[in-house]
């Protein structure tokens, strides 16, 4: 990070350990706080109320270690003469505080996303209630005192959540009193929010409503995250966020999903537009990602155009990007990277949001999305250019990173071609044509692509739950992270509330997860061929969702270490899938 010249990066770690501390001394009782917190695979939603519980409840040692990661975290961030950003507080509250404050002024919203109030509807205690400012206060103080400060602090209120009212006298005094609980303990706060509420619920933020806000605190006293600016840029319809600075962000990718994606192109002139608006109030440049460990390229050209004052030349930059990562100059190498940069990566579809829609990673259905935002045509011809010289450079990491990855993109674009011909198979009624697209996904494909990724130490689902499993001081805390860990990358909630917003494609999870959601798939077609009966989405989905809670619990370990030749599985899946990938163009 401090290598790319990121400098105001956020520290979050370890804040539920004061919290508890504070609610402690407020008189909640230890369930009443544990019930407030997810599960550490969710505390990002839980910070921003969105919600609570599900996955928890955190064991005290969680909040000790978190607690002394945080400060080697601050430690090293300043040892780089990085600006810590610290939590602050927002107003949601456990439901304990109304035992404590019966006479506090406490709206409870609705739910969030698919869950129901058993784990969201959070409370919030209205920021002009003297209550807030005691408790805002309070945590900060205790913020401040156990991590210092450099006087920059993030909390967003409403984060996906429609506020109590809409009215701009109201939205102002939220915002001048969230604000006046930092400066309360901090005179010199400033604070730095998400813009993502005015775009997520754009119904109800319109310029008066989104203008009251931000006019609650005085200028230049609060940074706004453009959060999604490459497809979404706010600033462009808000005059500069009416006057307060703001960071251009990339946000690139929903859920840390596998998958190629990128707006190059966006991107390469979003940031120098944004300087030369109008009254530009830009400060700076971001990176708001819900997961990195893919796309490196899309980090890498962000990074960069931090230090430009203009543009780059995209072909070139991809081009030395090549001769960079791999250390080669190589034509081949230039060439698939050129490919790459007008295709994959150059999505120019307006609002698209880089959720994988690609089949392979959802529940099968008759109604999935195989649509393609760039012709795979490029793609299986950077796959070619890649592998062609692979027997040369396959034993660098990096070159073995985009080996696999290139050919795991082609082999989930196949996908949709054989869900196409399942589909077609099944309403046309012919059977054989059914068990030989079904039986080449099911039996070939799939567990190639398994192999593929258990080759490569990147892409393993072992490494994630080994990982996750090694926090716990005893078995019935590392099972319980186990559970956080699988939770996320497949139902996401107790019953698949927001299902495959994380997905990965990984050895193992290919194996145990999407596989078996797809044989289920293919069987159950056969079956209804067989005996006439009509396929049933709605059964068909109870009986999946055994197969996805029976891997979140299956208490199964899988490899840590890479398993296979990479180059071997590579060209053994190219030999046999290139001929067909070009006859489907």
């Amino acid at each position: 990070m401090a290598l790319n010249g990121i400098n105001l990066p956020l520290a979050f770690t370890g804040q539920e350990a004061l919290w508890q501390e504070v609610y402690r001394a407020l008189g909640l009782n230890q369930s009443e706080i544990e019930e407030f917190f997810s599960g550490p695979a969710f505390l990002s939603w839980n910070r921003m109320g969105n919600m609570f519980e599900f996955g928890g409840p955190l064991p005290q040692s969680w909040h000790v270690k978190q607690l002394y990661l945080q400060f080697k975290i601050l430690e090293r961030m300043r040892s780089f003469g990085m600006i810590p950003v610290l939590p602050a507080f927002s107003g949601n509250i456990p439901k304990g505080i109304l035992r404590l404050y019966p006479k506090a002024n406490v709206t409870q919203l609705g739910p969030w996303a698919q869950f129901n109030c058993s784990y969201s509807c959070a409370y919030v205690l209205d920021p002009r209630d003297p209550l807030f400012l005691q408790i805002g206060s309070l945590y900060l103080s205790q913020v401040v005192k156990q991590f210092g400060t450099d006087h920059i602090y993030n909390t967003d209120t409403f984060n996906e959540m429609t506020p109590p009212s809409s009215d701009p006298a109201y939205l102002s005094a939220v915002s001048r009193s969230v604000f006046a609980s930092m400066t309360a303990v901090d005179p010199q706060a400033i604070w730095l929010m998400q813009g993502w509420l005015f775009f997520s619920s754009a119904a109800f933020w319109q310029p008066a409503q989104i203008k009251a806000l931000l006019h609650g605190v005085p200028l230049g006293r609060m940074i706004v995250l453009d959060l999604f600016a490459e497809t979404e840029p706010i600033f462009s319809y808000t005059e500069s966020f009416y006057g307060q600075p703001f960071i251009w962000c990339m946000l690139n990718n929903f859920g840390g999903n596998s998958g190629f994606f990128g707006t190059v192109e966006s991107i390469n002139s979003g940031p120098f537009k944004a300087l030369n608006f109008p009254n530009s109030t830009l400060v700076g440049l971001g990176m708001t990602p819900e997961g990195i460990e893919q796309n490196p390229v899309m980090y890498e050209l962000m990074s960069e155009l931090a230090w430009r004052k203009e543009p780059v030349n995209l072909a070139k930059w991809a081009s030395l990007y090549a001769i960079r990562r791999y250390g080669s100059t190589h034509d081949n190498l230039t060439a698939a990277w050129r490919l790459l940069f007008t295709s994959v990566y150059n999505c120019t579809v307006p609002h698209y949001r880089n959720h994988n829609h690609s089949p392979l990673v959802r529940r099968p259905s008759f109604r999935m999305n195989t649509g393609l935002w760039y012709d795979p045509a490029d793609l299986y011809k950077a796959w070619k250019l890649i592998i062609d010289v692979a027997p040369s450079l396959v034993s660098k990491e990096t070159f073995r990173y985009d080996l696999v990855d290139v050919t795991r993109q082609v082999l989930q674009v196949l996908t949709s071609a054989f869900y196409l011909d399942i589909a077609e198979a099944f309403q046309t009624q012919k059977l054989p044509e059914l068990l030989t697209a079904g039986g080449v996904l099911v039996y070939d494909l799939l567990p190639e692509l398994n192999r593929l990724l258990s080759s490569d130490r990147n892409f393993l689902l072992g490494t994630w739950l080994e990982q996750a499993r090694s926090l716990g001081l005893d078995e019935k805390e590392a099972q319980l992270y186990d559970m956080n860990a699988r939770n996320q990358i497949t139902l996401w909630g107790p019953s698949g509330e927001i299902l495959d917003y994380a997905s990965k494609e990984w050895g193992g999870l290919m194996e145990d997860y999407y596989a078996q959601r797809w044989s289920l798939f293919v069987s159950t077609l056969v079956g209804c061929l067989d005996s006439g009966r009509p396929f049933k989405q709605d059964a068909f989905n109870q009986a999946a969702f055994q197969v996805e809670k029976g891997f979140v619990y299956n208490g199964r370990k899988y490899p840590t270490k890479p398993q296979g030749d990479t180059y071997e599985i590579a060209h053994r899946i190219f030999l046999k899938y290139y001929p067909q990938a070009l006859k489907r163009l």
